[in-house]
């Protein structure tokens, strides 16, 4: 294995220098920043010095063809670097973690990198979070500060999407989701808001016809909170429900949850909802599903506009990367954070900076770890 030592001014003029001379598939062995220079003592300068290494057969393999390359396709470089299997196997496992990524990073910016994967957020995310630290420049030595400089980064990347509802834009308000995300209890909570802390005229409709506990759970709702309930079975239901509320501030919509990887549901969704401009649909999705589950529930959910997300359960996990990929990869914003059944105020609207501490909070405890 080839090792140099680098020094620059900066940390990315001493990447630039890494990636340079020794390639792209370089390893950060170490680095730091050290005062240099100076008179007598005075006016040392910080410089930043970095000791990285290179798999000689990875150096090698950058400047063949790509025809000598296919030749020896079958034979692997490592094998003629060092009889020493253990070495070997080493190295492999070395080089597999770099091919994944464009550079390895300082020792610190790997740690936090290490960290938001722990949190779920995705190789993507959490690569370019950390690659636009590196642009910016810093020796990321003191932890606290690097967790501060995580969690604006995040900020920074999620900001121009749209959190929150302090008000709801449209009168009538679809949420629509897999079973079992708690659709019907955001449901009352976003209503005893509207009623009881806003003033509003609020009324119900339920399309859940398929569940008799989920029109019995939400009339349960409606009269405590004496807020009237329209059942709608069908298109027709549906139109003349809204008609009668027609006078009202705002009318939420409860939708049938179903399996969303049936196709059919949404077809069936759209046979009894008028998803028009009138409306505004939210997404709910439960914070302890898989992140490919809930692109693929996204995804099913296609041809109807969704204007904003909806997070439940987020009391169940300690992990919220999974709400930040959603953001970052699919360009929407995130209405509120449900976190209990308590109705009305196991609810809280979103926002960028709580959503980014909610990610990174806890990462200056890894240098004691």
């Amino acid at each position: 294995m080839r090792v140099k030592k680098f020094q620059a001014a900066t940390m990315p003029e001493a990447m630039k220098k890494v990636r340079t001379e020794l390639g792209t598939d370089a390893v950060i062995l170490n680095s730091k920043v050290k005062k240099s220079g100076g008179f007598l003592g005075l006016f040392k300068k910080d410089i930043t010095e970095v000791i990285a290494a290179i798999d000689p057969s990875d150096e090698h393999q950058q400047r063949v063809p790509e025809a000598t390359k296919a030749m020896e396709k079958k034979e692997d470089p490592l094998t003629r670097i060092n009889p020493n299997h253990e070495i070997m196997e080493e190295l492999k496992q070395l080089r597999s973690i770099i091919q994944n990524r464009k550079e390895a990073y300082p020792e610190n910016l790997e740690r936090a990198y290490q960290f938001l994967l722990g949190q779920e957020v995705t190789e993507d995310v959490a690569g370019n979070v950390i690659e636009r630290l590196l642009e910016k420049g810093s020796s990321f030595e003191d932890f606290t500060e690097l967790e501060t400089l995580l969690r604006l980064e995040l900020y920074e990347s999620m900001k121009q999407k749209t959190f929150g509802k302090p008000a709801f834009n449209k009168k009538f308000i679809h949420l629509v989701g897999p079973t079992g995300v708690g659709k019907t209890t955001t449901l009352a909570k976003l209503a005893a808001d509207a009623a009881l802390n806003h003033q509003l005229n609020v009324g119900f409709i339920t399309t859940d016809t398929y569940r008799i506990a989920a029109i019995d759970q939400l009339k349960t709702y409606a009269e405590i909170l004496d807020i009237p309930l329209e059942v709608a079975y069908s298109m027709e239901d549906y139109k003349r429900a809204k008609e009668r509320f027609q006078d009202f501030d705002l009318v939420l919509v409860d939708t049938a949850g179903r399996n969303f990887r049936d196709s059919a549901f949404i077809g069936e969704l759209q046979k009894v909802i008028d998803f028009d401009e009138s409306s505004e649909n939210f997404l709910v999705l439960g914070l302890t599903s898989k992140y490919t589950d809930m692109n693929e529930i996204l995804a099913q959910f296609k041809e109807i506009p969704i204007h904003q997300l909806i997070f439940t359960k987020a009391d169940e996990t300690a992990r919220k990367g999974n709400a930040v990929n959603m953001v970052l990869t699919h360009g929407i914003g995130v209405a509120y954070l449900t976190d209990g059944q308590n109705v009305p105020d196991d609810i809280k609207a979103a926002s960028a900076m709580g959503l980014a501490r909610e990610v990174t909070e806890g990462f200056a405890d890894e240098r004691s770890s």
